[in-house]
């Protein structure tokens, strides 16, 4: 079984190396041209974000013929295919590869994830890891129904400023928020996989506490694997790291950073996390 993916999954090269995962790249529109977000390290992409300013890049999901050749290529090495996305109701990703898979021809397994960044990458190591044990692709897409309802991804921002550009939320709020200087605490929804607001903070470290808060209503005392993920704001990211490790019951931590192609819609000062109880891992390691 061949696993495909996109780089909104936030999956280290040495994870997609070791587990033969294909990686559909999803790309920047910078004004000197596009860029694969697989060609830029986030501290690249964050010097090239901040030399733009008050400009935003745009970005663009794979096409269709490039989810058509990736599938064409693994269709020749396995019979079986499973191409494991970013939530459809935050990227038009999961409509290109179906439509790559009609005009491939070739049976591919769509799945969506209703979630991106680290909640995406726990479904895409769990696929993965299933199918080198040998797993059917009944028993892992089982595995990965629980996994979409049971991970949680909630992150905060130090600035509205690149949501409101993108076009992520509507400039009246944007503004008011920033006049404010709201921190809001921002989750995706396990239902229709969009951004949901679920509190507010006045302060950064107010709304590490409010996430940290809203993780363990969500986690309880179950031991999780728990990935803190922030742009360029290593400061933040192991305040996190330390609220979490009070409130959680922590099997696993690490601390990565965020997709550029995710960053051009938060801006370098994004922080927050992605859980899933350990359960639902360690039978796979």
């Amino acid at each position: 079984m061949k696993i495909v993916t996109d780089c909104a999954a936030d999956l280290p090269a040495e994870e997609i190396e070791a587990l033969g995962i294909t990686q559909a790249p999803l790309y920047i529109n910078f004004p000197d041209g596009e860029v694969s977000a697989l060609d830029l390290t986030p501290d690249e992409f964050y010097d090239r974000l901040a030399a733009m300013r008050p400009e935003i890049p745009s970005t663009a999901q794979p096409s269709s013929g490039m989810f058509s050749s990736i599938y064409k290529k693994l269709a020749e090495k396995s019979k079986e295919i499973l191409s494991i996305h970013i939530s459809s109701g935050l990227s038009g990703t999961i409509n290109s590869a179906r439509l790559g898979s009609e005009e491939a021809k070739t049976d591919v397994q769509i799945w969506d994830t209703l979630t991106l960044s680290g909640g995406e990458r726990f479904q895409v190591l769990a696929a993965a890891k299933a199918a080198k044990k040998g797993w059917s692709i009944k028993s892992i897409l089982e595995r990965l129904e629980l996994l979409r309802k049971n991970t949680e991804v909630v992150y905060t921002l130090d600035t509205l400023e690149y949501l409101a550009k993108g076009g992520r939320i509507g400039r009246v709020q944007a503004l008011a928020g920033m006049l404010l200087k709201i921190k809001p605490v921002i989750t995706v929804d396990h239902e229709d996989g969009k951004y949901t607001t679920v509190s507010k903070g006045r302060t950064i470290g107010q709304s590490l506490d409010l996430i940290a808060e809203y993780l363990h209503k969500k986690a309880g005392d179950e031991p999780q694997w728990v990935t803190v993920l922030h742009g360029k704001f290593d400061e933040s990211a192991g305040a996190l790291s330390e609220v979490l490790k009070k409130k959680l019951n922590i099997s696993k931590l690490e601390v990565m950073r965020i997709s550029p192609v995710l960053g051009v819609h938060t801006g370098p000062g994004i922080v927050g996390a992605a859980i899933v109880p350990m359960k639902l891992m360690s039978d796979l390691a």
